[in-house]
């Protein structure tokens, strides 16, 4: 049962990142946007903003070797990253919860989870991580941070009860200015060890 229910996922993340590969312009015009101005969600409501597939990888070995049930994202996109998570949750008889901030994104993301036939493993909250989430009551075994990088410090404060022992934080994009200052403060605490993946494109915060 397992297995087809991963070969349904990989062919649903084939799929998108064959969608993937003509986002660039759509990229592109929203990165244009901030000549007049700072960039703003919207205007990467049609843009996939995808992890890698080799990211997604690391993700699933990275839930299937320790475990972790209680898997948190913020920044669902399309869903690709969320299909790598909910593809390591199968084996481990885990949860996804995921937030969207653009709602047209939230429903297409279901879509692509019903298609791989994962949507039963998937929360997805629609609006403002920073309401959608902040009744989140349950342990957090891995967080991964993909969203607008203005919210990873708050979002990580207001999350930070639900870590414990052995809790990891993936955190991509944590080469950009947002992120570096954000991995600076966490690095300050002695709680937290970090460690720079894909050429510090990504740091894994673990919990000591």
């Amino acid at each position: 049962m397992i297995t087809a229910q991963k070969n349904q996922i990989s062919a649903t993340l084939a799929e998108l990142y064959n969608d993937a590969k003509y986002d660039y312009l759509k990229m592109m015009k929203g990165a244009a946007k901030s000549i007049f101005g700072p960039m703003k969600p919207e205007d990467f409501k049609e843009a996939y903003l995808s992890i890698s597939e080799d990211q997604g990888v690391e993700l699933v070995k990275l839930i299937k070797e320790n475990d972790l049930q209680h898997i948190v994202e913020f920044g669902t996109s399309f869903g690709i990253s969320t299909l790598f998570l909910a593809q390591g949750a199968l084996e481990t008889k885990g949860r996804v919860v995921t937030t969207e901030l653009i709602e047209s994104k939230g429903k297409r993301a279901i879509e692509n989870f019903e298609k791989a036939g994962v949507a039963d493993l998937i929360e997805v909250r629609i609006g403002d991580a920073m309401e959608t989430l902040k009744d989140h009551d349950e342990r957090i075994d891995l967080l991964l941070l993909d969203g607008w990088k203005d919210l990873y410090q708050p979002l990580f404060q207001m999350l930070e009860p639900l870590f414990h022992k052995d809790t990891f934080i993936y955190v991509d994009n944590a080469d950009m200015a947002e992120s570096r200052a954000f991995l600076k403060v966490v690095g300050q605490n002695e709680r937290y060890q970090l460690e720079p993946l894909f050429n510090g494109k990504v740091v894994l915060i673990k919990v000591k």
